[in-house]
């Protein structure tokens, strides 16, 4: 399966925030959202297609877990996008050029293995972590040892 399926549909997800301008700043200045429908508790975005929403909680303390994978420990709950090689590539750049501070820096993981990928994480300014990936053979995404 690939990911440019023409009758994949786009996801949407909700979550929380603690702040509401700096999720704005996050979203919409650092990984360059269009922000859509808004309210005075919620934003909606467009995260590569997909409509994500960030809800207003004031009292919200993200604390993920980490959960051990291929040597990094993987903040969960977490979320993101499997982008294209050359998507992922400018992404990891603009984000290094911006200073973002990685949970586990741009790079390659089961390097030689099924399911090779590139993967990067981050949080948001409330504290809920992202993955971007992208796989240099797309038919990786759901492939099985």
């Amino acid at each position: 399966m690939t990911t440019d399926n023409p009758s994949l549909r786009p996801f949407h997800l909700a979550f929380t925030v603690n702040d509401l301008e700096s999720a704005r700043a996050f979203y919409g200045g650092i990984l360059g959202c269009e922000e859509g429908r808004s309210d005075s508790h919620w934003v909606d975005f467009n995260l590569y297609g997909h409509q994500v929403v960030t809800h207003l909680d004031k009292d919200k303390n993200a604390n993920p877990k980490i959960n051990p994978v291929d040597g990094e420990k993987v903040p969960v709950p977490h979320f993101g996008i499997v982008l294209t090689m050359q998507q992922w590539i400018a992404l990891a750049d603009r984000l290094t050029a911006q200073g973002v501070d990685f949970v586990i820096e741009p790079t390659v993981r089961f390097k030689g293995e099924t399911g090779e990928q590139a993967t990067m994480f981050f949080c948001d300014s409330s504290g809920n972590a992202l993955e971007f990936k992208a796989f240099a053979d797309d038919s990786q995404l759901f492939a099985k040892d």
